[in-house]
């Protein structure tokens, strides 16, 4: 998962992060506020979902994500050259 922003509140902090396989986008919830997150790492997070009135995931564990290398949304120059020099 990848971080997109974070929130702090009164109870909690609040990450949104989006799974890097599905795309999809989820709200995490820190409750001890204690997890440093940085953008532009993957993650791997395990916790508990709870479905009171709206369904997020608890955060109970996070770890760096070894597993799946960090590839860029920049897009490569149409030539290939990807900024490169030809000699």
């Amino acid at each position: 998962m990848l971080q997109l922003s974070r929130t702090e509140y009164r109870c909690c902090a609040v990450f949104l992060m989006q799974d890097h396989s599905t795309r999809r986008v989820c709200r995490l919830h820190d409750f001890t506020k204690s997890l440093a997150i940085e953008r532009n790492t993957l993650y791997c997070v395990a916790g508990k979902v709870n479905s009171a009135d709206k369904l997020y995931l608890v955060i109970e564990s996070v770890k760096r994500d070894s597993k799946h290398a960090w590839s860029s949304t920049a897009h490569a120059p149409v030539d290939g050259a990807e900024g490169s020099s030809v000699f």
